[in-house]
């Protein structure tokens, strides 16, 4: 079981920026997806953004543009740069990690969750 900690979360006002990280720790993890889910009230959790180890990206459509995922694989650590923050971008933000090869659902392993508030 991989155990994740992200940080970087809080209060901004539109138009602005946040980076968010998320850090995988245990016994060799093992991981071929990291990545990053959302979920605002009342909505189901949603894709944000995955990385693969060899390299392919996926980004929601309402994201493109605006976020920028990254990863560190020395750190096995992911990060997600979101600019150009809007309010419909409010939610708890979750990192999310493991093995299985696949960028159409998540894997096993998730982090406790960061909130995000985009506001005036």
């Amino acid at each position: 079981q991989v155990h994740l900690v992200e940080a970087g979360g809080g209060s901004v006002q539109p138009g602005g920026s946040l980076r968010l990280s998320c850090t995988a720790s245990g016994s060799r993890p093992n991981i071929y997806v990291m990545g990053w889910y959302r979920q605002a009230p009342g909505k189901q959790r949603e894709l944000v953004s995955l990385v693969t180890t060899d390299g392919r990206i996926k980004y929601a459509d309402s994201v493109k543009g605006r976020f920028t995922i990254s990863r560190d694989y020395a750190k096995n650590a992911v990060y997600l740069q979101m600019n150009s923050l809007k309010p419909e971008d409010t939610a708890v933000y979750y990192c999310n990690a493991g093995p299985l090869v696949t960028l159409t659902r998540p894997n096993d392993s998730w982090g406790q969750g960061t909130q995000v508030t985009v506001s005036q």
